[in-house]
């Protein structure tokens, strides 16, 4: 695996350089937000987030979370 690796951070590092530097910023943000979607944090910390959600109120009923799905 760590040959596949290494590949993709070749592709990237050359896609990269081929961004013109005042897009770099915005670059790194997609990337940034990018990680942030895919790992998974700790239970622990996913629980703690949830009940300081749910004790600020900021709660929704479920009925409204399947508003627009078009599920069978």
């Amino acid at each position: 695996m760590s040959v596949q690796v290494s590949t993709y951070e070749k592709r990237l590092a050359r896609e990269i350089k081929e961004v013109p530097k005042e897009y770099l910023p915005n670059l790194l943000l997609i990337v940034r937000v990018f990680r942030e979607s895919v790992v998974l944090k700790p239970a622990e910390a996913s629980f703690r987030q949830g009940w300081k959600e749910v004790m600020a109120g900021e709660t929704r009923p479920i009925a409204d979370l399947w508003e627009g799905i078009d599920a069978e």
